[in-house]
């Protein structure tokens, strides 16, 4: 049963989840009751004042976290957007590996990574195009999300893997479970540091980053959001370091990065 919310408990709902978490949701007024009117009996509440009133002024993380998780899409998979892995395997592994081969440190941030395909994708293109010398570097990738559930998903590392997966990674990088289900290895999984972070906070990570994947996140973002998100991606990027977003996403025209390929920025 879909209930009702006035426009005072609207307001106050979507510019809270605007300021604190910098998703849009103020034209989406049938998809916020629709998706949140089941929440109001597990919260013992007879209708939306009520709910909104407790949720801000509990401020509970895991009711917040359950309100976002109903209102944002944590969907990702294997081989997403291939063209960004080609890139990144072809152009910017090798740059990185030359420039990189007396520390032998690379610095990669997947920002949104929802269930953790795309870092444990990304660690499978290093491990392959290393080889042998994998073990002689640090390649360990950060990956954060807003959810305790997407990433507590993401740290099992299993999934149902799809037929765009090479066949060859597969055997070399899982190992099944039951079924179609199969677990990331432990060199993958150790590749990948996972960590809870909300992107509209600073960003004050020890490194600055060679490369950061931040795909189908600022599709909930305004302009304005979207904006000073990038600039503090730019600041967080050592000189050039790269950008890479979803196809269906796009940066400002006065963006500070430069484009070099399809949804592919570099900090010049």
């Amino acid at each position: 049963m879909i209930t009702t919310i006035s426009d005072e408990d609207f307001r106050k709902l979507t510019n809270f989840i605007k300021s604190e978490y910098g998703i849009t949701l103020q034209e989406k007024r049938q998809l916020v009751t629709s998706r949140l009117s089941s929440l109001l009996a597990e919260d013992g509440c007879s209708n939306f004042s009520q709910f909104v009133s407790q949720l801000l002024k509990e401020r509970n993380p895991q009711k917040i976290e359950k309100v976002l998780n109903r209102l944002t899409t944590n969907y990702t998979f294997f081989m997403r957007e291939t063209e960004h892995f080609d890139f990144f395997s072809k152009v910017i592994l090798p740059e990185l590996i030359r420039k990189y081969q007396s520390r032998k440190v690379l610095s990669i941030w997947s920002a949104g990574c929802s269930s953790g395909e795309e870092p444990y994708n990304l660690s499978m293109y290093i491990k392959d195009y290393l080889g042998m010398q994998a073990s002689q570097w640090d390649t360990r990738i950060l990956a954060t999300d807003i959810s305790q559930k997407a990433l507590a998903n993401a740290k099992k590392g299993v999934y149902e893997l799809p037929d765009t997966l090479p066949p060859a990674w597969r055997k070399k990088y899982f190992r099944q479970v039951e079924g179609n289900r199969y677990a990331v290895s432990p060199e993958i999984r150790d590749n990948v540091i996972f960590q809870t972070f909300n992107l509209m906070n600073p960003i004050k990570f020890r490194l600055k980053f060679d490369v950061i994947f931040c795909r189908n996140v600022m599709i909930y973002f305004d302009q304005p959001t979207k904006d000073a998100l990038v600039r503090r991606f730019y600041d967080a990027t050592n000189p050039g370091g790269y950008l890479m977003i979803s196809h269906s996403e796009n940066l400002s025209k006065d963006a500070p990065y430069v484009t070099v390929a399809p949804s592919t920025f570099q900090k010049k």
